[in-house]
């Protein structure tokens, strides 16, 4: 079983989407577990408080250390010696992809995950924990919460049987940029009440396999 460990001010944010379709059933058939740690909890302040005025001015708050240093400690007291990874979600990270994911899910039973937020995580936590920072794409979100969901949906659809069938993998199959299902011909009314039909290629009702994956290979390249 793959574990997921979730450092985040904002657990309650991954609810809706962990207990939904493919990730819900892989977590109640222990295929993988989510744990969350929210860094107020493990804050010294009374106030719970995470965050700090950057050093050498600039707008924002940067996260604390302490905080999530003990957070992080809480999870990897779950972990006893097994292969662990810690990922710091960071619009400056190397970029997430299929073969980062297949890695992940791999050679690691353990994966903790530390959601950035404000202007960013004070960079002496990714020096103590050795952490490598992952970015899901080259733009600035809110948070890390969103990156962290990608990741944790990518890397889980790659443990056997969590698919149901790992032939589903698109990587290990000819996929297209463009699929059609039923009904073959769909007509639509235009505004000035003339009808236009949109059909499936016919070479996709053809029957002739071969061809078909000759038609997705040329319809994937020409997206």
């Amino acid at each position: 079983m793959l574990n997921f460990h979730l450092i985040s001010i904002f657990p309650e944010s991954f609810e809706s989407y962990l207990n939904s379709s493919m990730l819900w059933r892989a977590q109640k058939e222990k295929k993988i577990k989510v744990h969350f740690y929210n860094p107020r909890d493990y804050s010294l302040d009374k106030h719970r408080k995470v965050d700090g005025r950057p050093y050498g001015g600039g707008p924002g708050m940067v996260m604390q250390v302490e905080p999530i240093l003990r957070a992080v400690s809480a999870a990897q007291k779950k972990v006893k010696g097994a292969k662990t990874k810690i990922v710091i979600t960071s619009p400056a990270g190397k970029t997430f992809d299929n073969k980062m994911a297949e890695n992940l899910s791999r050679k690691y039973l353990h994966i903790i995950i530390i959601c950035g937020h404000y202007e960013g995580i004070d960079a002496r936590v990714k020096k103590i924990l050795k952490a490598t920072k992952i970015s899901i794409g080259p733009y600035v979100l809110t948070g890390g919460e969103l990156p962290a969901l990608v990741m944790i949906d990518s890397i889980a659809r790659r443990i056997s049987g969590v698919l149901g069938n790992d032939v589903s993998l698109e990587e290990k199959r000819v996929s297209s940029s463009e699929t059609y299902t039923r009904p073959e011909i769909y007509k639509l009314k235009g505004p000035t009440g003339q009808i236009k039909s949109y059909k499936v290629p016919k070479i996709l009702l053809s029957g002739h396999h071969a061809e078909i994956d000759e038609w997705k290979l040329k319809a994937q390249k020409s997206k």
